[in-house]
């Protein structure tokens, strides 16, 4: 970049412009601070912007070597007041900074998107991010809708009875869940969601939220498939598919193994028809019995969901009803103990989960239950909610790039990721 990246804001029609002399800045969790140069990326092709009205952004002013709030600016001659820019970066991405914003006089919640701090050089945005992970399989260019509904035509016709293949036609359709496309499109990750109801509470849950909050993102499934729902088309898609993957555990459902039973019948039923493709389980990991009863039933790979791994964090998030922190990670152990490829989707949030206590929480974790994989997954949900909610440190993180080179100095074995693999692809050479 030709100088360092310089602040954006917009008026309050959403209209961006960067500002002509103050540079950017970014929050570890609510501490402002400037985003060191090494950490500053060209913004992913594939990444939005967003502005939020009501606040008013932080800057750094290089005269005064100060940090600054900009409430309001001169274009012309006309006076405006300034709204915060942030940014969406792009999936297999790394976000290392919060915006840096004023949020005292907003009075919303913010939609469910993991937001960034951004800036902008030349013609260019930049964000403090790393790529953790690169599958060309989930580029959006890959799902170009204008393809879609002749593949939808065909497979409601192979399957026109079957109540969960018209559930993903409107996850495809309606939702554009890229997964549910995959099905149509018969190749990939194709999603298997079976169960309407849930055994904990997420904050960030994308297919319920309370009444005071925002809008769930997309509709829970209210039925539990047949078996033959299950068998007939996932089979097909197994033997069928492009690097086919099935996954059980989907946002547009509760907590999948409140179902083992089902799961477990269905993935006998399928494997005794074909051993084509990756059988997939991500899972909140509750109830460690019924992790192991479907590992045991043909599972190739699981990926267990925690936002912490400290356990008053994890239960402010979670509101797990029924089942412990503990059960979590003796899931984890189990998975790991019975050859199932064993990933921790970890749900990260910049000056939360890269806290030194924090740090060390994981390492105890990676130790004891051996997962094969950890997922760097940037937790979509409202800054200010989830700060308050986890009670915000009084000291910024040490950053996710220090965060996974500890891990890869004491496991060298652990790998990072951000997406789920193929069967040929769980040990890379």
């Amino acid at each position: 970049m030709s100088t360092f990246p310089k602040l954006l804001f917009a008026d309050d029609d959403g209209t961006i412009y960067d500002h002509p002399y103050l540079e950017m800045v970014g929050c570890s969790g609510s501490h402002v601070v400037r985003p060191p140069e090494e950490d500053l990326v060209a913004l992913p092709d594939m990444s939005r912007l967003y502005f939020h009205p009501g606040c008013p952004p932080y800057g750094y002013d290089p005269r005064k070597k100060e940090i600054v709030l900009l409430h309001e600016t001169k274009i012309g001659r006309k006076t405006v007041r300034c709204n915060a820019v942030s940014s969406f970066i792009q999936q297999g991405w790394v976000r290392l900074l919060l915006p840096a914003m004023d949020y005292r006089n907003k009075d919303y919640m913010l939609p469910m998107w993991a937001y960034s701090a951004v800036g902008i050089s030349g013609d260019d945005y930049y964000v403090p991010s790393f790529e953790i992970d690169d599958n060309y399989r989930w580029n959006p260019d890959n799902f170009d809708d204008r393809n879609l509904l002749p593949d939808v035509e065909k497979r409601l016709a192979d399957f026109p009875d079957n109540r969960l293949v018209k559930h993903l036609q409107r996850c495809a359709v309606h939702y554009h869940c890229f997964a549910a496309k995959n099905f149509f499109h018969r190749r990939w990750e194709a999603p298997i969601p079976t169960s309407p109801t849930c055994n904990a509470g997420c904050l960030g849950c994308i297919s319920f939220q309370p009444g005071g909050t925002c809008a769930s993102p997309q509709d829970r499934i209210n039925f539990v498939p047949e078996l033959p729902e299950i068998v007939e088309p996932f089979t097909e898609h197994c033997n069928k598919a492009r690097d086919p993957i099935i996954s059980y555990g989907q946002g547009c459902e509760g907590e999948p193994i409140l179902q083992w039973k089902r799961i477990c019948e269905s993935i006998s039923a399928i494997r005794s028809r074909t051993e084509n493709g990756t059988v997939n389980l991500n899972t909140n990991g509750s109830v460690p019995e019924w992790v192991a009863s479907i590992c045991d039933s043909g599972l190739d790979s699981i990926r267990i969901s925690i936002n912490s791994a400290r356990e008053p964090l994890y239960n402010r998030y979670y509101q797990p009803r029924g089942y412990s922190f503990e059960g979590v990670m003796e899931s984890i152990r189990t998975a790991s103990d019975k050859g199932v490829f064993t990933m921790v989707n970890y749900l990260i949030f910049p000056g939360i989960t890269d806290q030194p206590q924090e740090v060390e929480a994981l390492r105890s974790l990676v130790a004891a239950t051996k997962p094969h994989l950890i997922h760097f997954k940037n937790l979509n949900i409202d800054p200010t909610f989830y700060l308050e909610t986890m009670k915000a440190p009084p000291d910024q993180g040490i950053g996710f790039s220090r965060v996974k080179e500890l891990l890869q100095e004491e496991f060298p074995n652990l790998q990072f990721g951000y997406f789920n693999r193929t069967r040929d692809s769980f040990f890379p050479e």
